[in-house]
């Protein structure tokens, strides 16, 4: 059985966002059809290409005639669902809008795709990462990664990632609001809304530390360390080849530094309560410790060492290329390999995640262009959706009266399943007896708003499962639920009586997702991990390192060290919400089965997988494919149209990449000289030419100020920004671009009372979603106690024996630092 087997999807968007929505849709058995312009979408000149146009059929329409438009009009009015990502406005010229095609189509499900959203001052800015990136504040916050003023360059494209995964979960919920209600709708997402994700507390903070400063005094994490911490250490061995942990909890810090023999450190005062609780100073002498002893073996025996182990999160520093070959990818069918007639071997991404009884495929064929423009047009018309009996249209959010249940910590999953909490499911966070781990990762105040994001618009109650009591409870919690999502290595659910079996006793029909480090069946599906695993075995770390590193030698412990802090700079947070946007739909994709179907069903899906995704661009190996773009070694950009430069105040970051945005550029800034100059007449040309266009360039920008560079070229349609002066938190508090497309949320939060929080991922024009505060450990564990059938004696005999807990509550305005815990 194929999930999507009986929906047929146009595409008519251009480059990877909608391309990635699509190719799940079709990976999960939907009929694609890529509608494209006479000679084939641009966008197919990218090395990925071929993979997200996999099993898709092609047709060439030009949508600039009326014979084109009619054609579109016939195949859209069959349609379950459109994807498009067209700049504002430019739908509507050519009669691909929501309004027009659901005129005689009105179950249609329209997803469309911008960069900046469709209303605002930046909505019709260029459409690109780089700019969207720069203008949010996201290469500002890399300030620092290289030893130069200025923003950094940011390489992993965490943007189109979100916004192609949020995508595809807004057309299945409006899909599923569709069997409900009988009526389709439009659905729109952004390349800005994608950079909500990564920022994980800087909106909160932004706003509570201008309300609250006391409660930041001291913050050690209020700006970026000059050094790694020890848990995230970059290390180096003595084969020049570098290692990633992420032993972030202390008993896997401690199970390193037994490995590697260095255990004598608890008996110097200054390290005995490593690794926290540590001046810079010591903890400077710690990391100089740990990189000396590395030094001792090669690669490949500390790795054989740590696996051995068990215990000690790590993984080699490589590259995406490599990654397509990491074993536990392989195991978990999440990379796959096959021929192709003209690409000989091929390796690519599997399936987002892996379903027990409606499980995706990857197809394995690639249309050229507009090869099915005949037999699509010589097909029957296909006749509209039609209703149900009864249906009847309702605004009610599309997952309203879908029960999650939520045993996951720290950020990846429990963020995933937040933004389903966002589109109406009721989510229960269960909680052990002191609080989901995240809750204690910060300073003063700050400790709380990273957890006001992920907890966001769910119930939590603490309860302790390793006693029967607890889990009494919970089993009380599974017979009213739908689903369950838990992130635990494998054989713990089984000894807290959560594991798949064992729900399924009591809810035959669960959707149960399982979210691992590496997934339930490869060599380290036991192994722990944190998002410094992913991003160092995916290739985002290296990438987003830049050309310089690593250095091909290291010298010296200092030599080590700088290097290390780079690499620790570079493997920044965004795996963990980059794993959360592939939650979302690894549960989505169940519940929709279950909603259709009447099934439940076992779900894998891992860290490892989901950052696959996020590196897409180069996740993909075939004869002839061309390499990832270099990143300078100095972080500035990808080319001399591709970058970051200093501007008389302010720095811009420039993106051109087509012939007729650099003749506008050239126009727009009295440059025709530029354009007549044969070293860089043509994009050829230009290549050849990079580092003389570079330095033309740089004098150029010399002459403005960043914000009047915006201001000339901007509303022109080229990509020009001004990408310093604001970080995300700031711009997501400040910007009118947020309040002009509704994004500017208020919540009310227990503690500090009414605050904004980020916005939806994807907005539903007719069943719009729920948007709520982020909850306190245990806040509601009284009433869901009372909810579910205990008597007011019985919780506070659970609560006197602490099988239930609660966070306490406090004054922020009076908050001393470092902060308050459990009693």
């Amino acid at each position: 059985m194929q999930l999507a087997e009986d929906l047929r999807v146009i595409d008519l968007s251009s480059g990877p966002a909608g391309g990635i929505a699509t190719m799940i849709l079709a990976d999960f058995g939907a009929d694609v059809i890529k509608v494209e312009r006479p000679g084939g979408d641009p966008m197919r000149r990218l090395p990925a290409s071929p993979m997200w146009l996999r099993g898709k059929r092609s047709i060439e329409l030009d949508l600039a005639t009326e014979g084109g438009r009619e054609r579109l009009h016939a195949l859209a009015a069959g349609a379950d669902v459109v994807v498009a990502s067209y700049r504002p406005g430019q739908a509507e010229r050519l009669g691909a809008d929501y309004e027009t095609l659901s005129i005689d189509n009105p179950g249609l499900v329209y997803c469309s795709i911008t960069a900046f959203g469709p209303r605002g001052p930046y909505a019709g800015y260029a459409p690109y990462e780089g700019v969207v990136s720069a203008k949010s504040g996201r290469m500002q916050s890399f300030t620092g990664q290289p030893r130069r003023e200025g923003p950094a360059y940011t390489a992993v494209q965490v943007g189109t990632h979100a916004a192609s995964q949020s995508a595809f979960n807004g057309i299945l919920a409006a899909l599923l609001a569709r069997d409900r209600d009988g009526k389709g709708q439009l659905v729109e997402t952004s390349l800005l809304q994608g950079m909500f994700p990564p920022d994980l507390f800087g909106l909160v903070r932004t706003q509570l530390a201008r309300r609250y400063p006391r409660g930041f005094e001291g913050d050690p994490y209020a700006k970026f360390e000059p050094m790694p911490t020890l848990q995230y250490h970059p290390v180096v061995a003595s084969d020049g080849r570098w290692i990633q942990l992420a032993n972030l909890l202390e008993h896997h810090f401690h199970a390193y530094i037994s490995a590697i023999g260095l255990s004598e450190i608890y008996a110097d005062p200054r390290f005995v309560n490593a690794p926290t609780g540590l001046t810079p100073e010591t903890r400077r002498a710690l990391s100089d410790l740990m990189l000396e002893r590395m030094q001792d073996r090669s690669l490949d025996e500390w790795m054989e060492l740590f696996k051995a182990d068990g215990q000690i999160a790590s993984e080699p520093v490589q590259s995406a290329q490599d990654g397509l070959l990491h074993p536990d990818l392989e195991a978990n069918d999440e990379v796959v390999a096959f021929e192709h007639p003209r690409h000989g071997p091929v390796r690519q991404l599997g399936p987002i995640a892996q379903l027990s009884e409606t499980p995706g495929e990857a197809p394995q064929w690639f249309a050229d262009p507009g090869e099915h423009t005949q037999e699509l047009l010589a097909e029957p018309p296909r006749a509209p959706w039609q209703p149900s009996n009864g249906a009847t249209p309702s605004d009610r959010p599309p997952l309203e009266g879908v029960t999650i249940i939520e045993f996951g910590t720290i950020i990846a999953a429990p963020l995933g399943i937040t933004f389903l909490a966002d589109l109406g499911a009721r989510v229960i966070k269960v909680e052990a007896p002191e609080g989901d781990p995240y809750r204690g990762m910060g300073y003063g105040l700050g400790s709380f708003c990273g957890i006001a994001k992920t907890s966001a618009g769910k119930e939590s109650i603490c309860i302790d499962l390793k006693r029967e009591e607890g889990r009494a409870i919970v089993r009380r919690l599974l017979e009213q639920a739908d689903a369950v999502m838990h992130n635990f290595r494998p054989g713990v659910p089984e000894r807290l009586g959560i594991g798949y079996e064992q729900v399924r006793e009591i809810r035959p029909d669960i959707v149960y997702l399982q979210v691992n480090g590496y997934g339930p069946k490869g060599p380290s599906a036991a192994r722990p991990s944190a998002h410094p695993i992913p991003g160092a075995a995916t290739g985002g770390q290296l990438y987003q390192a830049g050309a310089a590193m690593p250095p091909p030698e290291v010298g010296s412990i200092p030599d080590a060290s700088e290097a290390a802090r780079w690499l620790y700079r570079a493997n920044e947070g965004n795996p963990d919400p980059n794993t959360g946007c592939v939650v979302q739909n690894a549960m989505m994709l169940g519940l929709y089965a279950q909603q259709r179907f009447g099934i439940g069903q076992l779900i894998a899906m891992s860290m490892l997988g989901a950052n696959a995704y996020a590196n897409s661009d180069d996740f993909l190996s075939y004869e002839g494919k061309g390499p990832r773009p270099t990143v300078d070694a100095d972080l500035y950009g990808l080319n001399a149209l591709y970058r970051l430069y200093p501007a008389s105040e302010g720095w811009v970051f420039l993106g051109i990449l087509t012939d007729g945005e650099w003749a506008t550029f050239c126009e727009a800034t009295g440059r025709a000289d530029l354009a007549a100059d044969a070293r860089f007449a043509t994009g050829e040309a230009r290549r050849e030419h990079d580092a003389a266009l570079c330095e033309e360039l740089r004098g150029l920008f010399a002459q403005r100020a960043a914000i009047e560079w915006e201001g000339l070229l901007a509303p022109r349609g080229v990509g020009c920004v001004q990408a310093d002066g604001r970080s995300p938190g700031e711009f997501f508090a400040d910007d009118p671009q947020i309040a002009a497309n509704g994004w500017d949320l208020e919540a009310e939060h227990t503690l500090w009372g009414n605050y904004r929080r980020h916005g939806p991922q994807v907005t539903l024009s007719r069943t719009p979603g729920s948007y709520r505060a982020g909850a306190l450990a245990g806040e509601h564990g009284n009433a869901l106690l009372a909810e579910f059938g205990y008597e007011a004696a019985e919780i506070a005999s659970l609560r006197e024996a602490r099988v239930v807990t609660s966070e306490p509550l406090f004054d922020p305005a009076d908050y001393d630092p470092p902060g308050v815990g459990f009693p």
